[in-house]
Parts: C-alpha cells; structure tokens; sequence
C-alpha cells in the first residue's frame, strides 16, 4: 500500500509541474460522443474533478452545425439564413477532448454558464440561445474562420 501512495504522489507532482493546457478560451476537438469531431470552446474547467465527477473535466461550448457558405450572387435573405449556425453545450472529460493551437475570446455570462445551470432544461435553452448570438456575431467579424469551417480530416 506504501509504494501505491508514494507512486501516485509521483504522478501529482509532474502534473503540477506541466503547463494547464486546456484552460477557457481554448479552442478543443471533441473526441468521443455525439459531437465527435466537431470544433469547441471551453468556457470552464476543473483540472483535479470535483463533486460528482472525480475526473478532469470541462464545460465546453461548441458548434453543431456549421454556417454554409456564401456567394456574392446570393441575396440578402438566403445569406442570413445560410450565416446560422447550431451550437451545443456539454461537459466533457478531458480525456475527450483535444486541444488545438488556437483560442477564441468568447465573453459569457458565468451565471449562465455553470455546470448545475446546464442541467435544467429551461436554463439549458437560456444558455443555447445566447451562446448562438454570440457565435454568430464572431462569425460575422471574419476573425477565427478556421472555428467556423467543418474539420477536413
């Protein structure tokens, strides 16, 4: 049993010393799941788990559905419905996700944005519809295409 806790301690102590990688405003890939491969933000974090899950994990914002494309013959009604976009919100394992080089300043609202929030269906919805205003308003700016365009693999 000694050389259990001794071994374990080993493994905290490198982990102290490692940089966090996946820390808010990184932009992850969704590994496992029904968002598998699509693109995400992490809004927040827990490195060491806490409360019911015991694990490393994040509350990560993400998007479903990609905005199509656009073209300058289409009018003006087609290329806002076609500017619309699906986002999801989930708490992942770390373990499920894979962070990338680049990171996106999304600014959320925290009271909104928790992990007993997202439970609740009524506050889930809240959550949804203000993170999709949100995205849809970066997407607009131009910057950070790369989060918007569909994972070519």
């Amino acid at each position: 049993v000694r050389e259990f806790q001794t071994f374990q301690h080993y493994f905290k102590q490198i982990n102290l010393r490692m940089g966090r990688i996946i820390k808010p405003g990184k932009i992850v890939l969704v590994l496992n799941g029904r968002n598998a491969g699509r693109k995400a933000v992490i809004i927040s974090n827990q490195d060491e788990g806490a409360g019911d899950r015991q694990y490393g994990h994040a509350l990560v914002v993400g998007i479903e559905r990609n905005p199509k494309p656009i073209t300058k013959s289409m009018g003006k009604k087609k290329q806002n419905k076609r500017n619309k976009l699906k986002p999801f919100v989930k708490v992942y394992n770390c373990n499920h996700l894979m962070p990338t080089r680049y990171v996106l300043d999304l600014p959320v609202d925290k009271e909104i944005f928790n992990k007993n929030a997202i439970k609740d269906p009524a506050q889930k919805r809240k959550a949804l519809a203000a993170v999709k205003t949100k995205l849809e308003e970066k997407y607009k700016t131009g910057k950070t295409r790369w989060f918007f365009q569909k994972l070519r693999i």
